[in-house]
């Protein structure tokens, strides 16, 4: 039977069983187009949390991949943010968004696959890893984008916070069930060969993606391209929430990607936990962000969007303070699962927020040029972030990488406390008008 078919029929089966759970009368999930959308959610995540630990562990296990060359990968990762991010904003304003999402899937797909053909032809390398980790990246960067905005498409302004919520809990159902299957895969095969799954998976998505009709918003401006761009750029910069957001959350990123170059090594080298029990660690990733989903809507609503983003920087920091001090015992192993959970929580209350308020204060138009302006000024710190990570870890020690990390979180947790469009927002805002 072709995959096509069985992927659709997946779908159709994951859409009988949604409508079949009692869910509330106003439950997003009752409305088809969106469920159908966070069935496609949830299977690309099934596949993602395989690449997530595969590639990595590919790196740092089959081809002993040094604390710098870790820091490329991952800097090899978010470098298209940062050269096509902008660009790609004025390009999504004026196209179809749902097409660009569903070749996003597809080229993906394409990239992941070649890392198991190369390791059975004996060309794997850590350049390949990295030109597969670039292709991957620039395809978020485009395809990523356009996701974002497809989900304002289907969903109303005032339910983003419970849409995202949602989305989230379907990546956190993935993070639950994926590390396990993920860490059978690895151990029977290998991780270069595990990704196959992934592949398999991201193509599923594409073909449920293919089903789902949106009325797409595409501007039919005449202005010229570059000023276009500086458009987008001038509307997050008048903006003085975007602006509060992009610079904490960009500082946020940048201690991220110091802890995520090296939080791997440290569990391989230092606490010598195997391969199959880093995928079975990542289960509390999963337990964490799917308890922060289920609990996201009421967390906001009592405390407010804003304090709940800070919050998550605490926590994110906790967890990355407490493995950088875990001894190489049975402690370390837990301290290693728990830093996962605490993290998995801190960073669904910082993106769902993040996400939502963004959103909701930007008007259609100006959509594309936004979520790419937002994307490249929040990741951009991400890139030298992975390469001081990496240099940390080298030329100092895992160790003081992760505690860098988690103490500049924490600090950076109590500087946003005091940026007052930040530490204020308690509901979502309404859209303002887009500079002509």
């Amino acid at each position: 039977m072709p995959p096509t078919m069985n992927a659709t029929r997946a779908g159709r089966l994951s859409d009988l069983l949604l409508r079949r759970l009692p869910l509330p009368p106003n439950d997003l999930l009752r409305d088809a187009t969106y469920r159908r959308l966070w069935v496609s959610i949830l299977i690309s995540s099934l596949g993602g949390q395989i690449t997530l630990l595969a590639l990595p562990l590919t790196a740092a296990v089959l081809l002993h991949a040094s604390p710098t060359e870790m820091g490329f990968l991952s800097a090899a990762e978010l470098a298209p943010y940062v050269i096509f991010g902008l660009p790609a904003g004025v390009w999504l304003d004026r196209a179809p968004k749902l097409p660009i999402y569903v070749v996003g899937e597809l080229a993906i797909a394409v990239a992941v696959g070649s890392v198991p053909l190369a390791w059975f032809v004996w060309h794997l390398s850590i350049v390949w890893l990295c030109l597969v980790g670039f292709l991957i990246g620039t395809v978020n960067t485009i395809a990523g984008s356009a996701a974002q905005i497809v989900l304002t498409q289907i969903v109303p302004r005032e339910r983003l916070v419970e849409a995202h919520a949602k989305n989230t809990l379907a990546n956190s159902a993935a993070e639950v069930m994926g590390p396990g299957a993920a860490g059978a895969l690895i151990k029977l095969f290998g991780p270069p060969v595990a990704l196959l799954a992934d592949v398999i998976l991201l193509l599923s998505s594409a073909v449920i993606l293919r089903g789902i009709r949106v009325v797409e918003t595409v501007s039919s401006s005449g202005e010229a391209f570059i000023p276009a761009m500086m458009n987008g750029v001038r509307f997050v910069r008048g903006n003085v929430l975007l602006v509060a957001m992009a610079v904490t959350v960009g500082a946020w990123q940048f201690f991220n990607q110091t802890a995520t170059v090296v939080q791997i090594l440290l569990a391989t080298r230092v606490l010598g936990i195997s391969a199959k029990g880093v995928g079975l660690s990542y289960i509390a990733l999963g337990i964490g962000t799917v308890g922060a989903s289920a609990l996201g809507n009421r967390v906001a609503a009592r405390i407010g969007s804003g304090p709940m983003l800070v919050l998550g920087f605490v926590l994110s920091g906790l967890g990355w303070v407490l493995l950088a001090v875990a001894p190489a015992s049975a402690f370390g192993v837990v301290a290693y699962a728990l830093m996962l959970l605490l993290f998995g929580v801190g960073a669904v209350f910082i993106f769902v927020n993040f996400l939502s308020l963004r959103q909701a204060v930007t008007p259609a138009p100006m959509l594309g040029r936004m979520t790419t302006t937002m994307r490249w000024l929040s990741l951009l710190p991400g890139v030298p972030g992975a390469l001081w990570g990496g240099w940390l870890g080298e030329h100092v020690s895992l160790r003081a990488a992760l505690g860098f990390a988690g103490l500049g979180s924490l600090l950076l947790a109590l500087c946003a406390w005091r940026i007052t469009a930040i530490r204020s927002i308690r509901t979502l805002p309404s859209a303002v008008h887009a500079p002509h």
